[in-house]
This record gives C-alpha cells, sequence and structure tokens, in this order.
C-alpha cells in the first residue's frame, strides 16, 4: 500500500478528526507501510492513536497534548506516530481495542497502543493526560519510560509484543462447535435479562449514562408479538416514551443524541450519530406497527426528518452526524436562557416555557434543555407550539453552529437506507422511498468500485479503505428493505450480488462467522470476528439475518447451509449472554420463527401499495416477492423456484404460505386478505 507521507503535517487532511490536527507539531503519519518502515529504519517504536471525530475525550487529548510542543518532541524525537480514524478503519480499531482489553480490563478512545515495527502491541490504554495527575500516568512520563525500556532492555519489549500477538490468535472460539443449535430459550433468556436491568421508573436499561440500544428495543418488541408477553411490550413502550420526553430527543431539531449522562434521559452527550438515529427510528416505526398509537409515527418523522434535512448530502448520501461542541463548549448549540426564550418569542414565551420545562435557575449549567419529562400532554398534537418551535429553531441556527462530521460511510448509510425504507413501508410517504433511493444510489457511484466491492467512506470527491463486514452486511439489510418497500427487482439482485461477496471475501467455511476484513486484503497481526452487538449491531449478527432473509425469499439451499454454520458459531458465544447479542437473536427468529412468504404474480406493475397494505395485517410477518412479466427472467435467477410460478397476462394471482406449507392460490386481492387473517390467528 503506498502512500505519501508529508512530515510536520497529517495526510489525510480530509478527515474531520483528522483535520484539526493537520498542523500539530507532532509528526503525524497514516497506517502505511512507509510509517512502518521507517520505524524499523530508525529503529523506533510505533505510537499509534485511534479516534474519531465527535470523541470529547480525542478532542481534549489533541488540544492537551499532540498540540503542545513539549509531548509533540518527546514523541517526535522517540517514535513514530500514527494516527487513525475508528470510522475509516474499524479492523484497525477492533484488533488494537482487544488489545486494550486485553492489557487494561477495560477499553474506549481515544485508543493509545505503542508497539513494535513489526506492529505488535506490548503497551496499551486510553486517554492520558500530558503529565501524571489525580493518579493517572502521564503521556510524557509514559513515553519516557518506554523509551528508557526500548534503549536498555529491548528484548522485553519484544517479548512482550509476541505474548499478547500469540493470545489475540488463540483458537478460543473456533473449531469444532459442539454447541446444540439454538432454540427459543435464547429469547426467554435474553428477555429476562433485559427486565433484570429495566429502570422501572425512566425506563431503559442498568444506570447512567444510558445509551437508546435501539437493538435492544426492536427484540422486545418482536419477542412481545411472537411469545404474547405483554411485559416485554410496555418495557419497550416506556423506553421508547421516556426517551423521547427527555432531553436526549432535539425537540426543535429532531433526532436522538448519542446518549443521556443521566438516569431521566435528560442531560444528554450532545452528539448526534447517524447509527443511533437509524436504529431509533426502526424502533419507533415497529411500534407504530404494533401499537397503531399516533405518537410513535411522530417520533420516527421526528428523526427521519432530521436525518433528510440535517444529515443528508446533496447527492443523496447521509453524513455521520453532528458534534456536541459549538465553539468549543459542549451543548451550547441546544440551550437556551429563560430570558432569551421570552425575547424570541415574546408574549408566547410563557407558554412555550412551561410547555418544555423553562425555568429561570435552568436543568444545565444555569441554563435550559428542552424536555417534555413533566409534560403530561405531551403526546398531543399543538399547533401553538410547532409554529414556537419553529420560529426558535430558526432563531438557533443562526445563533451559533455546530461542527457536521460530513464522512458518508458505507455501513451507517445501509442502516439508514433500511430506516427510510421500513419508513415508506408504514407510512407509505414517497419522500421516505426517494431518500433511501438517493442514498442507494450514492453507495453504487461513489462507493462501489467496477468489479462491485464496496469502500468504507467517501468525502470531499474521495473515496477511501477497502469495504469490511458492516459495509456488506448493512447495505444488504438496507437493500433488502428497499425491496420489500417497492419491490423493484433491481434492489433484490443488488442483495444477493453483496452477500455473495460477502460470502466470498469475508465468511469462515469450515467454522462459520465472518471476519471482519477480507481475506485478500491487509493482514493485521489478527483477523477478528466480532459479534458483540454494542452501540451498532455487529456485522455477523447483520449478516445472519440478511442471509435468514435471503433464504426465505429465493429457497437457495446455499443461503440455507451458510445460514445453517452461522447460527452454530453465533449461538455458542450469543447463548452466554443472550442480551447482549440482540440483533444476533433478530436473526435467531427469521428461522425459529418462521415468516409468511407471498408470491404475487401480476401482469402488470401498480399493486404494490396495495401488498403493502396487506403486508401491515401481519407485523413482521410476510416475506413478499412480486413477479411480473417485466422482472421474472431476473428472478427466475435469484430465486429459481419462481420460474414454477406463471405469469397470467390476464389476472393477477397470489400463492400463501407458512411453515413450509402453501396455501391454495387465490386471484383478488379480498380473498388474499381473508387467507393473511387465516394465518394470523
Amino acid at each position: 500500500m503506498k502512500t505519501e507521507v508529508v512530515p510536520n503535517k497529517l495526510i489525510n487532511e480530509k478527515s474531520p478528526y483528522l483535520l484539526q490536527h493537520a498542523y500539530n507539531p507532532v509528526n503525524w503519519y497514516p497506517w502505511c507501510e512507509e510509517a512502518f518502515s521507517k520505524a524499523e529504519k530508525e529503529e523506533k517504536p510505533v505510537f499509534l492513536s485511534i479516534g474519531y471525530s465527535t470523541c470529547h475525550w480525542c478532542h481534549v487529548m489533541a488540544h492537551e497534548s499532540f498540540e503542545d510542543q513539549e509531548a509533540a518532541d518527546v514523541l517526535n524525537e522517540n517514535y513514530v506516530a500514527i494516527k487513525v480514524d475508528r470510522e475509516e478503519r474499524p479492523d484497525i480499531d477492533s484488533v488494537y481495542m482487544s488489545v486494550c482489553q486485553a492489557l487494561t480490563g477495560s477499553g474506549g478512545w481515544p485508543l493509545t497502543v505503542i508497539m513494535t515495527p513489526d506492529q505488535k502491541p506490548f503497551y496499551a490504554a486510553t486517554y492520558l493526560p500530558k503529565h501524571s495527575r489525580w493518579g493517572n500516568t502521564g503521556l510524557i512520563e509514559v513515553l519516557d519510560a518506554i523509551t528508557g525500556l526500548w534503549k536498555n532492555d529491548r528484548k522485553k519489549v519484544f517479548q512482550a509484543g509476541e505474548e499478547i500477538t500469540r493470545y489475540l490468535n488463540e483458537d478460543r472460539n473456533d473449531g469444532e462447535n459442539s454447541a446444540s443449535d439454538p432454540g427459543k430459550e435464547l429469547f426467554f433468556s435474553a428477555a429476562r435479562q433485559l427486565m433484570n436491568s429495566y429502570d422501572k421508573t425512566w425506563g431503559g436499561f442498568g444506570r447512567a449514562p444510558k445509551f437508546p440500544m435501539a437493538h435492544n428495543l426492536i427484540f422486545l418488541i418482536r419477542h412481545s408479538v411472537y411469545e404474547q408477553d405483554k411485559n416485554a411490550q410496555t418495557i419497550c413502550e416506556s423506553t421508547l416514551r421516556h426517551m423521547y420526553r427527555g432531553g436526549i430527543y432535539d425537540h426543535l431539531g429532531g433526532g436522538f443524541s448519542r446518549y443521556s449522562t443521566d438516569e431521566k434521559w435528560l442531560v444528554p452527550h450532545f452528539e448526534k450519530m447517524l447509527y443511533d438515529n437509524a436504529l431509533l427510528s426502526y424502533a419507533f416505526l415497529e411500534a407504530y406497527e404494533l401499537t397503531k398509537e399516533s405518537f410513535y409515527q411522530l417520533a420516527a418523522r421526528g428523526i427521519l426528518g432530521y436525518i433528510m434535512e440535517t444529515l443528508t448530502d446533496k447527492d443523496g448520501g447521509f453524513y455521520c452526524g453532528e458534534d456536541a461542541d459549538s465553539e468549543g463548549v459542549e451543548g451550547k448549540f441546544y440551550v437556551f436562557e429563560k430570558d432569551e426564550i421570552t425575547k424570541v418569542l415574546k408574549e408566547d414565551a410563557p407558554y412555550f416555557c412551561h410547555w418544555f420545562g423553562i425555568t429561570s435557575d435552568g436543568n444545565f449549567e444555569g441554563k435550559n434543555i428542552l424536555n417534555l419529562i413533566d409534560n403530561k400532554d405531551y403526546e398531543k398534537k399543538d399547533d401553538k407550539i410547532s409554529r414556537l418551535c419553529q420560529i426558535l429553531y430558526d432563531y438557533r441556527k443562526l445563533r451559533t453552529v455546530l461542527h457536521k462530521d460530513d464522512k458518508i460511510l458505507t455501513s451507517w448509510n445501509g442502516l439508514m437506507i433500511a430506516g427510510m425504507s421500513k419508513a415508506y413501508q408504514v407510512l407509505e410517504e414517497e419522500a421516505y422511498l426517494q431518500s433511501a433511493r438517493n442514498a442507494q444510489a450514492f453507495i453504487e457511484r461513489k462507493l462501489t468500485n467496477r468489479g462491485g466491492r464496496l469502500f468504507i467512506r467517501y468525502r470531499d470527491g474521495e473515496t477511501g479503505h477497502d469495504g469490511q463486514l458492516d459495509d456488506y452486511a448493512f447495505y444488504a439489510f438496507g437493500l433488502l428493505e428497499m425491496y420489500q418497500a417497492c419491490f423493484e427487482v433491481s434492489y433484490f439482485e443488488q442483495a444477493v450480488s453483496i452477500c455473495e461477496k460477502m460470502v466470498l471475501l469475508f465468511f469462515d467455511e469450515k467454522n462459520g462467522g465472518f471476519y471482519m476484513y477480507a481475506h485478500d486484503r491487509e493482514k493485521l497481526i489478527s483477523r477478528p470476528k466480532e459479534l458483540y452487538d454494542g452501540a451498532l449491531p455487529s456485522g455477523n449478527s447483520v449478516a445472519a439475518y440478511v442471509i435468514g432473509k435471503l433464504y426465505h425469499l429465493t429457497g437457495e439451499v446455499k443461503w440455507q447451509e451458510i445460514l445453517k454454520k452461522q447460527l452454530k458459531w453465533m449461538g455458542k458465544e450469543a447463548g452466554v449472554s443472550p442480551a447482549n447479542h440482540s440483533f444476533s437473536l433478530l436473526a435467531f427468529q427469521t428461522v425459529l420463527y418462521p415468516a409468511a412468504q407471498l408470491v404475487a404474480v401480476s401482469p402488470e406493475r401498480g399493486i404494490e401499495r396495495q401488498l403493502l397494505t396487506l403486508k401491515r395485517e401481519v407485523f413482521n410477518g410476510i416475506d413478499i416477492i412480486f413477479k411480473t412479466p417485466g422482472n421474472e427472467e431476473v428472478l427466475s435467477k435469484i430465486a429459481p423456484f419462481t420460474k414454477d410460478y406463471p405469469v397470467d397476462l390476464v389476472k393477477s394471482q397470489f400463492y400463501l404460505c407458512k411453515n413450509g406449507t402453501c396455501l391454495k392460490p387465490v386471484e383478488r386481492m379480498e380473498e388474499l386478505k381473508e387467507a393473511i387473517k387465516a394465518i394470523s390467528s
């Protein structure tokens, strides 16, 4: 991999996180052969810093140390310094985060790793102050100590690097998996674990800080349906409502912040991330599908509106998110003094302040975060409040600005495409489908090479880094949701193609599980498989979910065989702590609670909206294939069983199946609706 190296200046100036440090006195290098060659030639250890654009402590460490001449002199003299954006190289982040967790028992960002020139780590930490303080060892003290060790006892350093590398590559999870195929007990166990950590007063799970973890909620929604578990539904609904009422939701501009620092969701860490909002929109939409309560679609519309107005590139892709800070102050963009609101809204200010809990004393450092925590009428649509919100929103945009992380990531875009497509399926508003179409077209134009392989990110005309598992799995998820929204066979065909590449590039045919990076790309000191569903679901869990859907839609045995290996591999780890693998559980549900399949055969297009209406009759319950004279050739290749469903040039026919049993085909929508009711009872 050849990359130009420019001293005293960051190479990738176009990445928002790296741009702010472009003129630091540290001689930063990207992750490249030249950097390690330089380290080997000059006999220096490598200092690796991993962060991301909206990480508060990454900014702190950068300003405190990397922009400081004293710290820079120590680094430049004794180390080769490399900076990596974890969103652009999640594989590097995953490998060395594992190192940090193995050496320290925990992890986080900024991630600091020191390694030998052959990439073998021997020291790891997260945030380090410039000098030691309050019991925390300082960066300069660490650097000086390791420099002494490097010069005086290098053999010890290399031995430590060998040991940690050997540990990373131990065959702990692979080999013959003796675990039995997963059963429904996984779901009951996960539900119990989530219920045990549920906050009965404020919703959510565990203590502050609280994260949305939308895939936990999606699992509980579906579990409540499959097992008629009203308690699971109550927990999910309560959590969604409390989150929306708190300050973690932006009541002026829409969208959710990344997490709440307190138990009642009032004070967020103010950064907004695309992936959180994509998954939360999906959760609110599923809650609306289940309950038909308008509150949930209102919340979903707020999220989606924020994405379309603020995080959408003019060419269709979705940006990563927005910073927490304005003018160096966290939350400044979002909070208000009561007098300020009075000046803007004048005689309407008391009404507005009462609605959103605004006081003279404030609820956040003397200022106010808008919230509905004490508003019992939070569900009601109030036209006056809507008008006043718009006035204050317009004022807020002029008052100060937020930094926008305008990278466009394939993986996160895949999740948002799924959210927009889901919105069209549920709400049938063309704007949502068009937003999904635009983002999908962007990925095809800007983030796909001529051979159909994906890239990780795009920014300012530059495409970077070979796609990894998350990119393929999340994008396939989005494509399948698009197909289920509009039934255009091109999206189905593309989903199949992406999944075929995913299997070819990442799948462990012997043991099951998908590796994080492709077999034919740069080799790191280990090749991880990730399954834990954290703030983001793992690529493995989404891949399994998508493959399960493909098997149901295509009937192809090859997808069944891959799915069997994948679920068996997943079952062993997920079985230890099911609640930490909630998206994996969604994949298991596709097998253990088989969905109905509908093959709709029609002489012409035009019945798609009717099919969506019928689909909503069964919550999350029907996978639909739509066959017409115009798409039958393509369908016969990706779903060969559809060859046996002839297209009648005069009338439509509907073939409904569930649990391996197919009903007699019907010709009229009314008959199909009755059949759907029958299989749903």
